[in-house]
């Protein structure tokens, strides 16, 4: 960081095409750009876009950046100088409720499909998932409060695995749950129901090159690896402030090298992870499941 530059909480992040890293926090500079080495390229002040409380951080499509005030109840999409593009939601911060095509109430990610539609997780009191066209028209949504499939408490964090499928960390309810382009339920994962399996408190999740996802657990502060069968792989993290430990980790992304990249939130920063795999032992810092 150059002198007088820091993260508050960070709670997004992404890459872009060139590979410069974009991460969203909850401080006086809640947008900054970094390129592959890690020097700082840009930072947009509170002032920039009006943003309340930081949460998901999208690169679109376009290289356009989506940022999801949960404070504010709105979705952001900016240019990469930071020019405001749009907004979604109410911006005078009155919340919708769960039924409401226009309005969130504290909503906290979003994921893209390939046709340039995208969906938002809204999130903190509403409990669905809403689908828009490019354009940020109203397509469908699914979802009420509950621990049904297709129930949600807390549905935090999106992306989409190699079949297409919209994965959604559940996180009060202690799991994922994966859905068609339709909004039909799939399967699960880390459905035990009271935390004391494999998923305490899931947020960032993402998919690498080989289809295993990685969730994000803030409660266990460590990344949980599975298979695409939902089997557990490893985790690998701790509590702490050091090289490979969290403190109630957030977001996720993985890059085309499968780099995992990890917004480390009370840490204030960004970790870079790669997985070794093969026959080459594990870091140190991996602690091995199964």
């Amino acid at each position: 960081m150059p002198k007088g530059y820091n993260f508050g909480e960070a709670s997004g992040v992404d890459v872009d095409r060139q590979g410069n890293v974009w991460v969203f926090n909850r401080g006086h500079w809640p947008v900054m750009e970094f390129d592959r080495g890690g020097k700082m390229l840009q930072a947009w002040t509170e002032e920039t876009f009006r943003v309340k409380s930081a949460h998901g951080l999208r690169v679109g499509p376009d290289g356009s950046i989506w940022c999801v005030d949960v404070a504010g109840h709105v979705v952001f999409r900016l240019s990469p100088e930071g020019r405001i593009l749009m907004v979604l939601g109410n911006r005078q911060g009155n919340p919708g409720n769960n039924d409401a095509h226009d309005a969130f109430y504290q909503p906290t990610n979003l994921a893209f499909r390939p046709n340039g539609n995208f969906y938002v997780s809204d999130g903190y009191i509403n409990s669905r998932v809403i689908e828009f066209n490019p354009q940020g028209e109203y397509v469908r949504h699914w979802g009420r409060k509950g621990t049904g499939d297709g129930e949600f408490n807390y549905p935090g964090y999106l992306a989409l695995d190699r079949s297409g499928a919209l994965l959604v960390t559940d996180a009060l309810n202690y799991r994922v749950q994966a859905f068609d382009r339709n909004g039909k339920f799939l399967w699960k994962i880390g459905h035990h129901g009271d935390g004391s399996g494999d998923l305490a408190s899931p947020k960032g999740v993402a998919v690498d090159s080989e289809g295993d996802l990685y969730v994000v657990d803030a409660a266990f502060d460590a990344v949980q690896l599975f298979d695409e069968k939902g089997g557990l792989l490893l985790s690998f993290g701790d509590a702490g402030p050091g090289p490979g430990e969290f403190w109630l980790p957030e977001g996720a992304f993985i890059n085309k090298q499968d780099r995992i990249y990890v917004a480390d939130s009370l840490n204030g920063r960004i970790q870079i992870f790669e997985f070794l795999g093969g026959s080459q032992p594990p870091p140190a810092n991996l602690n091995q499941n199964s």
